[in-house]
């Protein structure tokens, strides 16, 4: 679709928004919020007719891009049939959502609980693996996030959790692997898992084994930085929990349904949790939905004892017809091998391109279309482009780094001092080749703050 023009009705928009929205994580009266008159594919438009090529997939969620045309004939179909229906009755879209999602997670997670999105997935993960083991307690990574909902953010492992800490979730946080800011003094990856692997079980045997219900991770964690982790770190977790009869939750919210390259993360490491949450990509966040898939043991818990939790909207038809449109997208068109395949011979090599002329990229690292570079003031300390945390002037490089890519057409994903490459799964080459040219514009700005 080629964008028109109209910028009357973005006024209208904007009043209306200025004067009742109130936005999330922001200071209502510093902000200014875009007006976005459509989107399609990999990008979307404001009301001056410019478009953007979307490398943020919204929130890290439209993993086959905006309005395809399947998946929004499939809500349309739904809509007609049954728009929605109460959650303790089987409906069909919801079976079948369950199904086919069970179908592609790893092991025996074949029990699928409903949720409207990734926070109260992780609300209701929780809920599950304290009345499971009978114990209160959970560890989770600084360098994290999980969501904004009360237990969600006290599990997160970033500022954003500042605020709403109490001291009293019964979270306690641990450092995990990540080589280029290493906590353990690792020079290579083999001694970075063995060090965090030590540095978890000495946490666990100082806070006693006995009081911990989960351990919970992203199996890769995205807005933190999109760490790969180190071969065998993961199986070593798996382990541990199995050691002290611990729950293991992976977090699959922003990492599944392709964006890596697998189904879920959790394949590259060949992994099974107790627990997985999921949201975003399921449906590539057409109509709000996630989830808990469940593992036999867990499940059984709760064969004969009623489970203590529920939602109203649980496996709404319409967001599950959405479902199972986008999982059969993504199985006709290949986007899962899409995604790994680009990744590996045009995403890779692309940014490590980049990193060789720019001095502020410190490091690329990533996988599928799952892809974060990690921007310095100096390469050879590593010290961050930005302060951690930075805000106003402090952050005015990475202010500037994020406007000279919107000037070029890009709208970037930026946080703290990095920029993370995440657009649709399907993308094409030409328009990764589009981005990366946009891209290439803007470390240009940032390499003048380099030292």
């Amino acid at each position: 679709m080629t964008p028109q023009p109209h910028p009357q009705a973005g006024a209208v928009v904007k009043a209306d928004d200025r004067a009742h929205v109130f936005h999330s994580w922001s200071a209502q009266d510093l902000i200014d919020p875009p007006a976005v008159a459509g989107a399609e594919g990999s990008y979307f438009w404001d009301y001056d007719g410019r478009r953007y090529l979307d490398f943020t997939s919204g929130l890290v969620f439209t993993n086959i891009g905006y309005q395809h045309p399947k998946v929004v004939a499939a809500i349309q179909e739904q809509a007609g049939r049954m728009t929605t229906f109460a959650p303790a009755f089987a409906v069909a879209a919801r079976s079948e959502a369950a199904r086919l999602i069970a179908e592609r997670t790893p092991g025996d997670l074949d029990k699928i609980f409903f949720t409207n999105g990734g926070a109260d997935a992780i609300e209701h993960a929780l809920r599950m693996a304290r009345l499971h083991t009978g114990r209160a307690k959970v560890l989770s990574a600084y360098r994290s996030y999980h969501g904004g909902t009360q237990q969600a953010i006290n599990l997160t492992g970033d500022p954003r959790r500042w605020a709403s800490d109490s001291a009293a979730a019964g979270v306690v946080h641990f450092w995990a692997p990540f080589l280029y800011r290493s906590r353990f003094y690792a020079e290579t990856e083999e001694q970075e898992a063995a060090r965090a692997l030590e540095h978890l079980e000495t946490t666990i045997a100082f806070e006693g084994p006995g009081t911990i219900a989960a351990i919970v991770l992203e199996s890769i964690p995205g807005t933190a930085g999109i760490m790969v982790p180190p071969a065998g770190y993961l199986a070593g977790v798996r382990e541990i929990c199995d050691k002290y009869g611990i729950v293991f939750v992976l977090d699959e919210v922003m990492a599944g349904f392709g964006r890596t390259g697998e189904w879920f993360a959790a394949d590259l490491f060949g992994v099974v949790p107790d627990l997985m949450t999921f949201a975003k990509g399921v449906n590539s966040g057409y109509v709000p939905l996630g989830g808990v898939a469940i593992s036999q043991e867990i499940a059984a818990t709760f064969g004969k004892r009623p489970y203590p939790g529920g939602l109203t909207y649980s496996g709404h038809p319409l967001a599950c017809a959405a479902a199972v449109a986008t999982i059969n997208v993504m199985e006709e068109e290949g986007v899962v091998e899409n995604a790994r395949r680009l990744g590996a011979d045009v995403v890779g090599p692309a940014l490590a391109a980049l990193a060789e002329r720019h001095p502020s990229v410190g490091e690329v690292r990533g996988t599928g279309m799952f892809w974060a570079l990690d921007l310095v003031k100096n390469r050879e300390t590593r010290e961050p482009l930005v302060p951690y945390n930075a805000a106003g002037e402090a952050n005015a490089p990475m202010a500037a780094f994020g406007a000279a890519a919107k000037q070029h057409g890009l709208w970037p994903f930026v946080n703290m001092n990095r920029t993370h490459v995440v657009p649709p799964c399907n993308v094409s080459e030409a328009e990764l080749k589009e981005g990366f040219a946009a891209l290439d514009a803007a470390l240009g700005v940032a390499d003048e703050y380099t030292v």
